[in-house]
């Protein structure tokens, strides 16, 4: 009994070994299956692991991000306007672009502000103007003036305040009153295009976008240099306005029409105009004819004198 014991186990020992021997490359199968499982598998399962160990909180953000149904900023917050700085540089740069060089029938904001209008564009070519004007009209006054024994050059910062009133006033003023009439418009006349704030206050932003190499140029103290690229200027960016919002105001009474096209084009020239005559006028030819006049008024004197 006991030998028929042993021999049992030495007999179980043997078939071990055997299997250790002969059936290795059966267990080396098996465990290269399981590692060999399919990606999506083992994604799957490690996205089944992260689902239970973040909880449905987690889950359900996940879920919302790729539904594209997250919920927007309210508006006092500064996630609500973030969204309107999010532009790409090479956006920037194509509107930019656009608003120099604009092309007939082609409308700037179907085909450069409609999928992403944004604020950052805008805000900085305005900055960026509103230096620009500062800093040419105190070179430009320093010009004028230099070479004169009574002049003494006194940086004018006032300049910069005055210039960045009048421009983020034009930018954002007069967008939000043609924002208001175009929506009372639309409620009135049927089939006409409608534009957002936002997009009315991109189109404006972008359009100034050509008086900043203009500005620069009125440094040089050349009249002649100088209007004639207000006008460049003005066609240029004048142009961009009227294509944009003609298809909004086209279907309307020819008396509305006629209202809105000279109430654009006028507010753009003045804006233009009104710049270069407060900070680029020639107002030097004054300085020299004061001078002979207490010479004269002591001449006086003298021969009044002698004359007593």
């Amino acid at each position: 009994m006991a030998n028929s014991d042993f021999l049992l186990q030495f007999q179980d020992f043997e078939n071990d070994a055997d299997l250790m021997g002969s059936n290795a490359g059966a267990t080396r199968i098996t465990i290269d299956d399981n590692n060999s499982k399919p990606q999506k598998q083992r994604r799957a399962a490690g996205t089944a692991l992260l689902e239970d160990e973040d909880g449905p909180l987690e889950s359900d953000d996940t879920a919302e991000l790729l539904s594209g149904q997250k919920k927007s900023a309210p508006f006092w917050t500064f996630e609500y306007y973030q969204t309107f700085f999010d532009v790409e540089t090479h956006q920037v740069k194509d509107r930019i672009v656009g608003s120099v060089l604009p092309w007939p029938g082609k409308n700037f904001v179907r085909h450069y502000i409609r999928n992403n209008p944004d604020l950052y564009g805008p805000f900085w070519i305005c900055a960026t103007l509103v230096f620009a004007i500062g800093i040419s009209g105190n070179i430009s006054s320093f010009l004028v003036h230099h070479g004169q024994p009574q002049y003494k050059y006194v940086p004018e910062f006032r300049k910069v305040t005055i210039a960045a009133t009048a421009i983020y006033s034009y930018t954002w003023l007069v967008p939000l009153a043609l924002w208001g009439f175009l929506m009372w418009r639309n409620s009135k006349v049927s089939r006409m295009v409608s534009y957002s704030f936002l997009e009315i206050v991109c189109v404006y932003g972008y359009s100034l976008s050509i008086y900043i190499p203009a500005v620069v140029l009125w440094i040089i103290p050349s009249e002649g240099l100088r209007w004639c690229s207000i006008v460049l200027a003005l066609c240029l960016s004048g142009s961009v306005l009227m294509l944009t919002f003609w298809p909004a105001i086209r279907d309307d009474h020819p008396r509305v029409v006629l209202a809105v096209t000279v109430t654009i084009v006028t507010l753009h020239v003045l804006l233009a105009v009104g710049c270069k005559a407060y900070f680029f006028s020639t107002y030097d030819s004054s300085a020299p004819a004061a001078s002979p006049a207490p010479a004269a008024a002591a001449a006086k004197v003298v021969l009044t004198t002698q004359a007593h």
